[in-house]
């Protein structure tokens, strides 16, 4: 009885218990860092693989190792310093999120899913780059405060180079909710302080309380057709959905309801299936819950879920979910500086007719200011979303023909 609890003990430290999100500005190392970590390059869309950037979202587990001779912390069973075995501690899902100015939307969309975060500064380059503001008001704005800031690149330069841009590092950080973050020096080509790293994610980053007792609710952040070109009918299988379990648990069989569904005709349309199998972190389960990221294979049309069709959906219990909405009343927030680009300039008042890109969970909408009072905007959407009063919602703007982060707004 003993060696069966042992192994359920080993079983749970496996599978992914909490979503760390990888991000800073362009080229500076996050899918090198996470492939470090991991053993697992992100970048998996044809076009990634030719531009070398990360356009969707990337993820991969990691286990983290405590080595039981000298006690550093690896990525791998066995310790990469001693040789000596190594005793799994826990798993963690990581969320390589891009760069890129023009793919901001995708980095909220990611932002909703993560439970802390690492901010990557390239060594090589002046600090702070304008994604890296961006993305660190973006983490701001979501709530995200459990951050580590990696100093990446260092074998790139000299110690009096690192050291001059630690002080610019530190000083782009201070008055942020990340003032007083860890700043950890890495070359993830060469393998340099991954093991404190490893360290300071185990001790700095818990593992969220989860309920699991209530109903449960999932963001779908990818979907997927898995079936080969060519396969014959009898051979099919249902579309796969991956995303973050935010309450809750889901289990084989359960009849699940996916909001706001897919369009048909002019309308968009609840979708019901059935679960038919879990996977999380590699590992098959009869259910999961809330922690690291999980795909559920279904009974749907793989046409509907093929190429990430039913990304920013919302799955839960049948009859269980937020309504599907196809306006939105915000109590407005803006910030006093548009950032992302290289000019900081201030941010104009919300105008009467003005279009908005809208991110909530892992949806995005764009809609049209139809009404501004006393400091709530009421937005018509083009494509609805399933939310909840009181949700937060990130706002864009177009500033100089690209999107950029300006506030968020909470429901009413």
């Amino acid at each position: 009885m003993a060696e069966v609890h042992q192994q359920n003990e080993a079983d749970s430290r496996l599978t992914p218990e909490v979503n760390i999100g990888v991000v800073g500005h362009v080229s500076h190392g996050k899918t090198i860092l996470v492939k470090g970590l991991t053993g697992k390059l992100t970048l998996t869309h044809s076009e990634e693989l030719k531009r070398g950037i990360t356009i969707r979202l990337g993820y991969a587990d990691a286990t983290i190792y405590k080595c039981s001779n000298c006690g550093k912390y690896t990525s791998s069973k066995k310790c990469i310093y001693c040789f000596s075995d190594a005793e799994p501690v826990r798993t963690v899902s990581f969320i390589d999120a891009p760069g890129h100015e023009t793919l901001m939307a995708t980095v909220l969309t990611g932002a909703s899913l993560m439970d802390g975060a690492i901010l990557l500064i390239a060594a090589n380059e002046k600090c702070p780059q304008p994604q890296t503001r961006e993305h660190l008001t973006t983490l701001e704005v979501v709530g995200i405060k459990n951050v580590i800031i990696v100093q990446s690149k260092i074998d790139l330069v000299t110690k009096e180079q690192a050291l001059e841009n630690y002080n610019q590092i530190k000083e782009f950080v201070k008055g942020s909710i990340i003032e007083n973050a860890p700043i950890i020096p890495v070359s993830a080509q060469y393998n340099i302080n991954i093991d404190i790293l490893l360290e300071t994610i185990q001790n700095l980053m818990p593992s969220p309380q989860r309920d699991l007792d209530v109903y449960p609710l999932m963001h779908v952040a990818r979907s997927f057709d898995i079936n080969r070109p060519g396969s014959i009918p009898k051979n099919l299988v249902g579309g796969v959905i991956g995303g973050s379990v935010v309450q809750g648990k889901f289990k084989i069989g359960d009849e699940i309801e996916i909001k706001p569904g897919a369009l048909r005709k002019n309308s968009y349309e609840p979708l019901k299936t059935t679960i038919v199998g879990l996977e999380k972190g590699k590992l098959n389960l009869e259910e999961a819950g809330a922690g690291g990221l999980l795909g559920v294979m279904t009974g749907l049309d793989p046409s509907l879920t093929k190429s990430d069709g039913l990304v920013g959906n919302v799955v839960g219990s049948p009859g269980k979910l937020p309504e599907v909405m196809n306006s939105l009343s915000l109590e407005l927030h803006l910030l006093e500086r548009v950032v992302g680009a290289k000019e900081l300039a201030a941010v104009e008042p919300i105008k009467l007719n003005e279009t908005l890109l809208v991110n909530i969970g892992t949806s995005r909408s764009v809609g049209n200011v139809a009404s501004i009072k006393k400091g709530v905007i009421q937005l018509n959407l083009k494509i609805p979303v399933c939310a909840n009063a009181n949700d937060r919602v990130v706002i864009s703007r177009q500033v100089q023909g690209r999107w950029r982060l300006v506030g968020y707004g909470i429901i009413k």
